[in-house]
């Protein structure tokens, strides 16, 4: 039960992050943040990791949130602002 060991998680988050500058998604990267911080509840201790003590689906309902909750972060930070329109003025066809 690899799942169960913290330190699974963080080497899960390093793919997926590698895994997101081969594949620029911007996707992955929230995933990463999700095994990363997984890692880091199992590791720690704090109360969900009693929660989820060996069950797999709990570990992956906690991921989910996790990932959720980082992409969120991200789009925010680093997402497209209210109201902010991409203006062309250049045609890829003129020379």
């Amino acid at each position: 039960m690899l799942w169960t060991e913290w330190w699974m998680w963080l080497v899960a988050a390093c793919l997926l992050g590698i895994l997101e500058l081969l594949v620029p998604a911007f996707v992955f990267l929230g995933f990463a943040i999700g095994a990363a911080l997984t890692g880091l509840v199992l590791w720690a201790g704090v109360p969900p990791a009693g929660w989820m003590a060996g069950s797999l689906p709990h570990h992956l309902l906690v991921w989910a949130v996790a990932s959720l909750a980082g992409w969120l972060v991200l789009r925010a930070a680093f997402g497209r602002k209210r109201g902010q329109v991409k203006i062309w003025d250049r045609d890829i066809n003129d020379n």
